[in-house]
């Protein structure tokens, strides 16, 4: 029996909480089941040198683990004690992150998207890709409102999701007991338009036929569509701009 007596193919309980900061530029904090994650953006009216004068922004993230975060306590990560693990998950917010948003309309300014895990079940790198592109969109919209750039630069959300393989049945959404102990595990992340950005996939004890792969991608798309979703309704709510830039029903 799954967590919360889900199906394979349905998603823990998903909640946001928006402007959950009073500092940040934008912030979000996402639930997805026991995982909670914060997602906060902020705003630097500079670029790394190899973009200076070339009229592009940039966005990059950070991610750390706090250290009550999992059940045996978890040590901060400070300096040149930052793990391969967690690199691996800040270049994966930053370029998912980019890969939606058009630079040239952000201008020469950087939007740091950090994401803290304040509690850890599984998919937290996942659940970091959906927050951090709520709180970009919050970012955005408040140099908009500044009349600091002209259009929204967000070109689509993006939503991501795990799945994998355990005990011979395909599963979306792994908390970390299913993690675990999965002979197939993938992350992906899609956009609001049905397109991919990135597809992490791995085989943990013996190769997987292409027909497996298919099947967890269309289980992933599944989850991604539903995810997107409940971003466009948050920030529906936020305000009338994301009701009609680009985002179609």
């Amino acid at each position: 029996m799954r967590s919360y007596n889900r199906k394979a193919d349905q998603l823990r309980p998903l909640k946001f909480k928006p402007d959950l900061l009073d500092y940040s530029d934008g912030s979000v904090q996402i639930e997805l089941g026991k995982t909670k994650v914060i997602a906060s953006a902020t705003i630097e009216e500079n670029v790394p040198l190899f973009l200076k004068g070339k009229g592009l922004g940039w966005i990059t993230a950070e991610y750390s683990m706090l250290p009550c975060s999992t059940e045996i306590r978890t040590r901060r990560e400070r300096g040149a004690r930052i793990s391969g693990r967690t690199k691996e998950i800040q270049r994966l917010i930053g370029r998912s992150l980019r890969a939606v948003t058009d630079l040239k309309t952000l201008g020469e300014r950087t939007i740091i998207i950090d994401c803290d895990v304040i509690q850890a079940d599984g998919g937290t790198r996942t659940a970091s890709v959906t927050a951090g592109c709520i709180s970009l969109a919050l970012a955005l919209k408040k140099l908009l409102d500044e009349n600091q750039i002209k259009q929204m630069p967000l070109k689509n959300l993006a939503g991501a999701v795990s799945v994998g393989i355990v005990n011979e049945e395909c599963l979306l959404d792994l908390d970390y007991i299913e993690d675990s102990n999965a002979s197939i595990d993938m992350n992906v992340i899609g956009t609001d338009t049905g397109h991919f950005v990135e597809i992490q996939a791995s085989a943990e004890k013996s190769p997987f036929a292409k027909e497996k792969f298919h099947e967890l991608l269309d289980m992933a798309e599944k989850g991604i569509t539903e995810i997107v979703q409940s971003q466009k309704q948050i920030l529906k709510n936020k305000s009338p701009l994301f009701i009609a830039y680009n985002h179609k029903e």
